[in-house]
C-alpha cells in the first residue's frame, strides 16, 4: 500500500494574491464604492465601533505569531518612569529647572538616576542567557518600549548584542519607541488590555522600578494575578524600597485586613542589579528550565 499524498500548501490562492487583484479593477460606480473593497483592505469598516472585538483579537495575534516566529519562550520584563534621567543627564535636569518648586521635583528624579543603571545592569546579565537547544529564548527584555527605565532595560539587552522587546502604546503625545529596541520585535498597541496581556503572558520575572500611574497599573494587576492564582508566581523584584515605602504604605494594606500578611511575600525588595539576578537564580534554582 502506498504512503497517502502529503498537502503541503493550500490549493486555494492566497489573501495576499487577491488584495493585489483587487486592486486591478475597472473604474465603475459600483467598484468605487465603499462597500465593494475587501473587508481586510477597509480601513474605515475594520476602524467602525462595532470592530472593536476583531481589533482586540489582533492585537492579541500579531505580538503572539511574531513572537513565536521569533522563538521567544519568556521575556524577563522591567516597569518604571519615563521621567527618571539616566546619570549622565540629571545634572542638566536640575539646571533646567525654571523654578524651586521645579527645582527640588528634579533633584528627586536625579536621586533616582541610579535605577537607570541597574535597570540596565540587570537587563544585561538577563540577555545573556543563552537559547536552549531548541534556539528558544528565555528571559528576553522586554518594556514598554519608551525612554528612561524603559530605554535603560532595551539599552542593557543591546549592549550584549540581544534581541529585546518593545511594546509601546498610542497616546496623544508622541511616543516612539527607544532606539535600543530589536526593530522586528517592536509593537504598537492602541488597547491598554492587550499591551499588558503580552507584557505576562511570557514574563518569567519582573523588574519593577520608581514610577507613577502607568507603572503602578501594571505592577498592581501582575501581582494581583499572581495573588489570586490567576497567574503562576514568577520573581517579583521591587527596586527603591525607600520610595515604595513612601508612596505605598504595603504594611498597613496588611494591618487592615485587606491584604493576607503572606501577600507581602510576593515581592522581593531589592536595590542592585546583583541582588535582584541573585533573587531569581534563587527562586528557579530547582528547576530545569534555569537558563
Amino acid at each position: 500500500m502506498t504512503d497517502q499524498p502529503t498537502v503541503r500548501e493550500s490549493k486555494f490562492r492566497r489573501a495576499r494574491e487577491e488584495a493585489v487583484d483587487a486592486k486591478r479593477i475597472i473604474p465603475t460606480p459600483q467598484t468605487e464604492s465603499k462597500s465593494y473593497k475587501l473587508a481586510f483592505q477597509d480601513n474605515e469598516f475594520l476602524l467602525r465601533e462595532d470592530l472593536r472585538p476583531v481589533r482586540f483579537q489582533l492585537e492579541l495575534m500579531k505580538p503572539e505569531l511574531l513572537l513565536d516566529e521569533a522563538k521567544i519562550a519568556s521575556t524577563f520584563v522591567f516597569y518604571g518612569s519615563a521621567r527618571i534621567p539616566e546619570p549622565e543627564a540629571a545634572q542638566a535636569l536640575i539646571d533646567a529647572a525654571p523654578d524651586e518648586r521645579a527645582r527640588k521635583v528634579a533633584e528627586r528624579l536625579a536621586e533616582k538616576a541610579r535605577y537607570y543603571e541597574e535597570a540596565r545592569k540587570l537587563a544585561r546579565i538577563a540577555a545573556q542567557c543563552p537559547p536552549n537547544e531548541a534556539g528558544c529564548h528565555h528571559f528576553v527584555v522586554c518594556s514598554g518600549g519608551g525612554p528612561s527605565i524603559m530605554e535603560a532595560a532595551n539599552r542593557g539587552a543591546a549592549d550584549v548584542g540581544a534581541q529585546t522587546i518593545g511594546l509601546n502604546i498610542v497616546l496623544p503625545h508622541e511616543q516612539a519607541p527607544n532606539p535600543y529596541v530589536t526593530p522586528d520585535l517592536s509593537f504598537q498597541f492602541h488597547y491598554f488590555a492587550l499591551r499588558k496581556m503580552h507584557f505576562t503572558l511570557r514574563a518569567r520575572a519582573l523588574a519593577v522600578f520608581p514610577g507613577g500611574f502607568g507603572t503602578f497599573d501594571e505592577f498592581f494587576e501582575l501581582l494581583t494575578l499572581v495573588q489570586t492564582g490567576k497567574m503562576k508566581r514568577i520573581p517579583i523584584l521591587l527596586f527603591g524600597k525607600d520610595f515604595w515605602m513612601r508612596v505605598v504604605n504595603f504594611k498597613a494594606l496588611a494591618e487592615e485586613g485587606v491584604i493576607s500578611p503572606r501577600d507581602l511575600d510576593l515581592i522581593s525588595w531589592v536595590e542592585t542589579a546583583e541582588e535582584g539576578w541573585a533573587v531569581v537564580e534563587s527562586f528557579y534554582a530547582d528547576s530545569q528550565r534555569g537558563c
